[in-house]
């Protein structure tokens, strides 16, 4: 049987989708270009890891956004990142919280989407 190795991607519709990119680029430093912002295994902090996980049609994990995805991505400073964001125009959704794995942050970004933010141990 062929095994899926990864998560190869994250794909989602924008309004507009070079302003989102170029947002993205301004206020947390990803390097977004024609395809979007590629990321190599190297660059992933040691015990990093990529996660995939569907939840339930009901969830409330995703609000306040009205999106039925939301994405994480990984930082090297949490509450920089957070700042950083928010200085930005995004909206900070909730607090900190700090697992034995991580800590993770959430925001709204300009156009709605809900992003979980992880800085791991």
């Amino acid at each position: 049987m062929a095994k899926v190795l990864g998560v190869g991607g994250v794909f989602f519709k924008s309004g507009n989708p070079t302003a989102l990119g170029q947002w993205y680029r301004d206020h947390l430093g990803m390097a977004v270009g024609e395809y979007g912002a590629d990321f190599v295994p190297a660059t992933m902090p040691d015990k990093g890891m990529t996660v995939w996980c569907p939840f339930a049609e009901d969830t409330q994990y995703f609000s306040p956004s009205e999106k039925d995805f939301m994405f994480n991505l990984v930082v090297d400073d949490l509450a920089e990142a957070l700042k950083q964001v928010v200085a930005g125009g995004g909206q900070q959704v909730g607090e900190i919280v700090k697992e034995s794995y991580g800590h993770f942050g959430w925001f709204l970004d300009p156009e709605g989407n809900k992003v979980e933010l992880w800085q791991p141990m």
